[in-house]
């Protein structure tokens, strides 16, 4: 009973801290001098409040949940992967470039080899960092923040000079974006909300990803390096291939994330110059919602939903009771450290209850007389 009960509050921890956060949200607009009765309600009315309210909270869900998915299969293997901001990036050049290129292909088959290119870019981007970590040495944490800032450049200079939208060439403050695609391109949405299939396919992904990782060789071999490669070294394991493998299918997850939402929310590529106006941060809080499902593909599903109805119920929280941007961006915050620090806090309790287990297994081992009772007589003798 006592296993079981651990077991559920460590599941809940990542509840339990984002309840505490929401407790110092209602401190800080009690000093604002805002009702945070009112203000919370407008965060639930904004996000689950009507139809739209709920296909938007989805739509916003989708790349978190992607992005949640490969973060997933990272941190299995024990590699930190921050690069889903670029794999974002390199994802959606990739999968534009394909539909400005065949404007009159069928849409269904640029939409599958958008998904494809999308999700080749990323895996591409995530694995620089992969081999770098194998074969070099080089901290995943530093090369894929420094991916990051590359992809960022490299959209900044696609998308104001080779693919820049043309109209945009005559006039005098260039939008840095490409053309628009075609409409055959586009995701089925359900009319007349933004959701779109994205969502659906994420969460077929998400089934698979499961699948993977606790039912195929090629996923235990990925858990086995994160839980201790030098022992799946000794067992055969490629602990080096598996690395690499991971932080491909990580970078690839983010990848196709970008295509989505090219093809399902933006239908062209934009940015303001960094890596948010294009990606919305899903590269950085797609980390948060996996940490949130405890690493777990089927329990990121829910976390992504939870961070996308935040996002987008936090929007009319601010126009409701008239609130800063930053004390919303600061609510966001307060979410990601503690329930980052819930993690740390479930990990030391479970490192603890091993401790503790291996001393009452110690305490009630019976002595060796009991063992070999011969023992006993052979020292008598």
């Amino acid at each position: 009973m006592r296993s079981r009960l651990n077991t559920l509050f460590d599941a809940l921890l990542p509840v339990f801290a984002t309840l505490a956060a929401l407790g110092v949200g209602m401190i800080m607009l009690l000093i604002l001098r805002v009702s945070p009765l009112e203000a919370y309600g407008a965060l639930w009315e904004g996000a689950f409040g009507s139809t739209n309210a709920v296909a938007e909270t989805l739509v916003k869900a989708t790349p978190l949940l992607l992005v949640g998915l490969g973060i997933c299969i990272a941190f299995r293997a024990n590699v930190i992967n921050i690069g889903g901001e670029g794999q974002m990036i390199v994802g959606g050049i990739l999968a534009t470039q394909i539909g400005l290129t065949f404007t009159e292909a069928p849409g269904w088959l640029i939409i599958i080899l958008a998904m494809i290119a999308g999700f080749i870019g990323g895996a591409i981007w995530g694995g620089i960092p992969g081999i770098l970590k194998a074969y070099f040495r080089v901290n995943e944490i530093l090369s894929t923040v420094m991916m990051n800032a590359i992809a960022v450049q490299l959209m900044n200079y696609l998308l104001r000079g080779p693919m820049i939208d043309p109209t945009q060439l005559e006039k005098a403050s260039k939008i840095p974006q490409t053309a628009r695609l075609v409409e055959s391109f586009r995701l089925l949405r359900w009319a007349p909300t933004r959701l779109h299939i994205g969502f659906v396919i994420a969460l077929v992904l998400a089934i698979l990803v499961y699948i993977l990782l606790w039912r195929t060789t090629l996923g235990y071999r990925i858990r086995a390096v994160g839980q201790n490669p030098h022992a799946s070294r000794y067992g055969g394991i490629r602990v080096r291939r598996r690395m690499v493998t991971a932080l491909l299918l990580s970078g690839a997850f983010a990848g196709l994330a970008g295509a989505i939402q090219v093809y399902g929310v933006n239908y062209r590529m934009i940015t303001d110059g960094s890596a948010s106006g294009f990606t919305g941060a899903a590269g950085f809080n797609g980390i948060v919602a996996a940490l949130f499902g405890q690493l777990h593909p089927i329990g990121t599903i829910p976390a992504s939903i939870f961070f996308g109805a935040l996002l987008v119920g936090a929007n009319k929280m601010q126009r409701v009771v008239q609130i800063p941007s930053a004390l919303i961006t600061a609510l966001n915050g307060l979410v990601v450290v503690f329930v980052v620090s819930s993690e740390i806090w479930r990990r030391r309790r479970q490192r603890q209850r091993l401790a503790f287990a291996r001393a009452a297994e110690k305490d009630d081992a019976p002595p060796p007389s009991e063992i070999n009772p011969s023992a006993e007589e052979a020292s008598t003798s």
